[in-house]
């Protein structure tokens, strides 16, 4: 039910020495004001969860929603960065103007199902695409908002406005509502986007997936390839960002996407990507997940109920990839994998998250060790021995080291990532196969 996972392309030793000029940026979260999204996503407190977690650019996402942009406003000032600060507060946590949105439209004969990230330059630039926006769809139902026309027309309709704005399609790899997803979106590109394609700045990887697996497609060479944690509620940013080389300013962010600089760009935070949801193949009605070679041999089609399968993110990078496993472009922006603090600490004591024991631990480490990047990236093994004992010291370095067992998420369901030799917290039940 398990595969040992090793390193892939970063390993955090070799970060020591520009941890201190590193900022790092959770570009893609949302607001109180989206479906299924905790009540205490607001500026205020995503300002105290940067802190928390050592993310010092965060997106405000959601601005496309009146009262949230209304809040934005209120709550937010320009910084000398072109970034925004809590108005009143130091520039520890900056706020940049995010959104997204989500089509559903008819384009070569089939319904498509796409997210967009929206980064714009300011907030009056923010508000004129809201205007935009509120001409041609009902902006006000929810923080991430649904329109039925194509992506290829936002993008021409928002660089009307902006000629600034970092346009990035979102989780590119989800089945249901991504621009590569099996179930509603194009096999390249340049299928869906046409002549607005190179105005792309990036693309997002989505849990489900990270920069190696993305590198074995050559139609995303020209892309900067970004990471970020889509939180629906504040403990969870950060859970994958982005590492820039610092001081940043929004030209420099903006040029460094687009330009794919990798004296600034230094590297991505990523989930192990079986940890995602839509990682494998398969069926959570009928407890069924499969590797890609066994659904391309079962034809999509489950075994239990014969209905379809939902497919995973790695069979559908293995249906578009042209190139091998393994593959590593010139000049790519390499990736570290981290397994969230909370968990790893859950995981040392055998307890599971949100218990009395692994919150005050957490609590702890947080206060002395100064944020969750610093602890799980930086602090050496002795100081956190010192700080939460043997247990914790060691399952972070495994951590680090990629020391990982892993049971892959499937159709909306969580993967699981245990450190090895923890024998932490039991693993979920999943029948792989009945093929086995």
């Amino acid at each position: 039910m398990t595969n040992m996972r090793m390193p892939r392309t970063g390993c955090a030793a070799d970060l020591q020495e520009e941890a201190q000029a590193l900022v790092f940026a959770d570009l893609h979260l949302h607001s109180k004001y989206s479906r299924a999204t905790s009540g205490q996503m607001e500026v205020q407190n995503l300002y105290y969860w940067g802190q928390r977690k050592g993310i010092r650019l965060l997106g405000t996402g959601d601005f496309t929603h009146p009262e949230y942009f209304r809040e934005l406003n209120r709550h937010l000032e320009k910084d000398d960065s072109g970034f925004y600060r809590l108005r009143g507060s130091d520039d520890q946590v900056l706020f940049v103007p995010t959104a997204e949105t989500s089509h559903i439209f008819k384009q070569g004969g089939k319904t498509r199902r796409i997210h967009m990230l929206l980064l714009a330059s300011n907030l009056e630039s923010a508000g004129e695409i809201n205007r935009a926006l509120a001409a041609r769809g009902n902006v006000a139902s929810d923080g991430r908002p649904i329109f039925g026309f194509s992506v290829r027309h936002l993008c021409k309709l928002l660089r009307e406005i902006d000629p600034q704005i970092l346009l990035v399609p979102a989780h590119i790899w989800t089945p249901w509502f991504s621009v590569l997803g099996e179930r509603s979106g194009f096999d390249s590109l340049e299928e869906c986007f046409e002549d607005e394609l190179p105005y792309l700045a990036a693309v997002e990887t989505g849990l489900s997936s990270d920069p190696e697996m993305n590198w074995r497609l050559s139609q995303l060479d020209g892309l900067s390839i970004i990471s970020n944690s889509d939180a629906h509620s504040p403990a969870r940013i950060g859970r994958e960002c982005n590492a820039f080389c610092g001081p940043l300013t929004w030209q420099k962010l903006r040029e460094t996407l687009l330009r794919r600089d990798r004296d600034i760009f230094r590297f991505t935070v990523e989930f192990f990507p079986e940890e995602g949801k839509y990682h494998w193949p398969g069926h959570s009605q009928c407890k069924i997940s499969l590797p890609p070679e066994e659904y391309r041999r079962l034809q999509g089609i489950c075994p239990v109920c014969r209905k379809p399968l939902t497919g995973g993110v790695a069979s559908r990078v293995e249906m578009l990839a042209d190139r091998p496993s393994g593959y590593h472009p010139p000049g790519a922006v390499p990736s570290v994998h981290l397994v969230p603090l909370e968990e790893v600490i859950a995981e040392a004591l055998k307890k599971n998250t949100g218990t009395k024991a692994v919150q005050m631990m957490w609590d702890r480490m947080l206060e002395e060790g100064r944020n969750e990047m610093q602890v799980l990236l930086f602090m050496p093994e002795a100081e956190i021995a010192a700080l939460a004992g043997d247990e914790i010291s060691q399952a972070v370095m495994k951590m680090r080291r990629g020391e990982v067992e892993a049971v892959a998420g499937y159709d909306g369901v969580y993967g699981r990532i245990q450190i090895r030799g923890t024998g932490g917290r039991p693993a979920p039940e999943v029948q792989m196969s009945l093929l086995r």
